[in-house]
């Protein structure tokens, strides 16, 4: 087993991966950005050191700064986290070529996989069903591929997730200026620009499969989470089992996840990714080659610290059970605690004043953040994800909903009301959604209209802006300002006197 491990990332999935080494008896290194010197991950780390300045193409994403970093460490493994450099299949080569073990898949998986584009071709060659779709290189190859499986699309980054680079395009003529924003979008976020199409499925449910292997052929799926309350093409809530899904569906999508995890020589922690239409058909998406945000839930229905097995794997162990022992019990819900304002979805940065993290039986709050810490404009606003388990749906959302009320964070806005509302609304409980559902209640859950998309990047960068300035202005009137001292922008403080949302 491994006695050093650095974690080439940051925020609550570096404490969550720290936690985890520390009960194996493991040394963990953490490396950091100039704006991350004082984060939480630094300082529950056991080494920590720095690789640049903080825009991530100067330091998360600088592969020669993270394997520099693990040989002035010692570190023999370097766990990647999920983001950055998580599914570039350059990192696990760099890890080879130093010497180091990279926790995670192998390269030629993540060559075959970690490309949405490749993974589409590899699955439906393996006889996995795939949404329509095909390539977007050029702006005339876009629209070919577009005119062909017909309007609405879905532009996507193929070589990345979390909702970055991806457009929804209802009419041709609106094809050629979303593709520009999210080639654009594409190259900031992974530092690729490939896109590509898939037909926009109608109201559909987002369910993925968790799939487990090890490096002697073994693999097994930890049933699905389903991820359809999403804002953006971004997750916000997940839950499992899917209150839409049958077990026999269920076994059925396990089943080609497994299938399909074995015929690219796939081991570590994965997730495929199905769209599942309303007349319970289902088509294969991508696969996330990497731990996923919101594996807790898995591990509260399971019983398997996913993080463990990865780091198990890794160092050569196999996993010692086959499908016929894996189980679960329960239900488990996890909320998305971003540091953001719902009302637009914009980004908050500033210095979080006070924090109180819920508590009490079967609540987690895996969170990258404590009272005092700056949450810099810099990189994605999660503050933490908040978890619970309970014997059943019902009970899961009143546990999640008692969980949400004793969350308080001040000095910044979070989602918090945003998700309050969402667990009061008849149709969430009912499990009556899918992936526009926030957009379609958006009166109901965020007061007003969502901000329109071409509007997103331009606040987003306006409030960016003056939280910076007002930062730089608290540093230089430390004491007499109390809105500057609190790292609001203006926007933001204006709301100051609102429960946090």
């Amino acid at each position: 087993m491994f006695r050093k491990v650095l974690i080439a990332n940051r925020g609550e999935i570096a404490v969550r991966i720290t936690r985890t080494l520390h009960e194996m008896g493991i040394r963990s290194v953490a490396v950091y950005s100039d704006v991350d010197r004082a984060s939480l991950h630094v300082r529950t780390a056991d080494e920590a050191y720095p690789i640049g300045p903080a825009p991530a193409a100067e330091s998360y994403l600088r592969i020669d700064k993270i394997i520099d970093a693990a040989k002035k460490a010692g570190a023999e493994a370097i766990h990647p986290g999920y983001g950055f450099l998580s599914e570039n299949r350059e990192l696990p080569a760099a890890c080879e070529a130093a010497g180091i073990t990279f926790i995670g898949p192998p390269a030629s998986a993540m060559d075959a996989m970690g490309s949405k584009t490749a993974a589409r071709a590899k699955m439906a060659a393996a006889g996995v069903p795939i949404t329509p779709g095909g390539a977007a290189d050029t702006n005339d190859e876009a629209r070919a591929t577009a005119n062909r499986i017909g309007y609405p699309v879905m532009l996507k980054a193929a070589h990345g997730g979390g909702g970055k680079g991806m457009r929804l395009v209802h009419k041709e003529e609106d094809l050629i200026p979303a593709l520009e924003r999210a080639r654009s979008e594409s190259l900031r976020a992974f530092g690729n620009a490939t896109v590509y199409i898939e037909k926009a499925i109608v109201r559909p449910r987002h369910v993925e499969i968790q799939v487990l292997g090890d490096r002697q052929g073994n693999m097994v799926h930890l049933f699905e989470r389903d991820c359809s309350i999403q804002r953006r093409h971004q997750k916000v809530v997940e839950e499992t089992p899917s209150p839409a899904v049958s077990p026999e569906t269920v076994q059925k999508i396990g089943e080609i996840a497994v299938k399909g995890a074995l015929s690219v020589g796939y081991f570590s922690a994965g997730t495929f990714e199905f769209l599942v239409g309303e007349d319970g058909s289902f088509n294969f998406l991508e696969m996330n080659t990497r731990l996923q945000v919101e594996h807790p839930i898995t591990e509260w229905t399971t019983g398997f610290d996913l993080v463990r097995e990865m780091v198990r794997i890794a160092a050569g162990q196999p996993l010692g059970y086959d499908q016929s022992k894996v189980a679960r019990r329960g239900a488990s819900i996890e909320c998305r605690i971003y540091a953001e304002d719902p009302t637009g979805f914009l980004p908050s940065p500033g210095t979080i004043q006070h924090l109180r993290v819920p508590s009490g039986p079967w609540v987690r709050d895996d969170n990258g953040f404590y009272q005092g810490a700056v949450v810099p404009p810099n990189y994605d606003p999660l503050i933490s994800k908040l978890s619970v388990w309970a014997p059943d749906r019902p009970s899961a959302i009143a546990k999640m909903r008692r969980a949400l009320r004793e969350y308080v964070v001040t000095g910044i806005k979070s989602n918090l009301t945003f998700h309050e509302k969402l667990f009061a609304h008849p149709e969430f409980a009912a499990g009556h959604y899918h992936t526009g559902f926030i957009q379609e209640h958006s009166a109901a859950l965020l007061g007003y209209h969502d901000v329109a998309e071409e509007d997103q990047a331009v606040l987003a960068a306006a409030v960016a802006i003056a939280a910076s300035r007002l930062e730089r202005h608290a540093a230089k009137n430390e004491g007499t300002d109390a809105q500057a001292a609190s790292g609001l922008s203006p926007w933001v403080a204006t709301h100051r006197q609102k429960r946090l949302g």
